[in-house]
């Protein structure tokens, strides 16, 4: 079961994901990259509630990278759970998402 929330919040829309994406609904992700996508500068996703993410939804966020950069959007993900982290990690991921290990720490950076 997988939820994604959006809300703006200041400057920033923020989207919040619960549960786990997979190949069957990383599709629901993509919907709601695309939609912030237009017009907004910054993305936080809040990867507290996070449980699991297959590589199709690590792709969904890959696919972005390159048109988030070229539009000046930045986009950061906080709050991830060890396990969660630790996939980003092994893939290389963190070295081209920033990750921050809180909310607080993200809006600073």
């Amino acid at each position: 079961m997988l939820t994604i929330e959006t809300h703006k919040e200041d400057n920033h829309d923020l989207l919040v994901i619960q549960g786990e994406i997979d190949a069957s609904n990383s599709v629901i992700l993509d919907q709601k990259m695309q939609e912030t996508e237009s017009g907004s500068k910054s993305i936080l996703v809040d990867g507290s509630g996070l449980e699991y993410i297959s590589s199709a939804g690590l792709g969904v966020f890959m696919s972005y990278l390159e048109d988030f950069q070229e539009e000046g959007i930045t986009l950061k993900i906080f709050a991830l759970s060890p396990r969660v982290f630790e996939v980003f990690k092994i893939l290389g991921l963190d070295q081209l998402i920033d990750i921050y290990e809180s909310k607080e720490a993200a809006l600073e950076a």
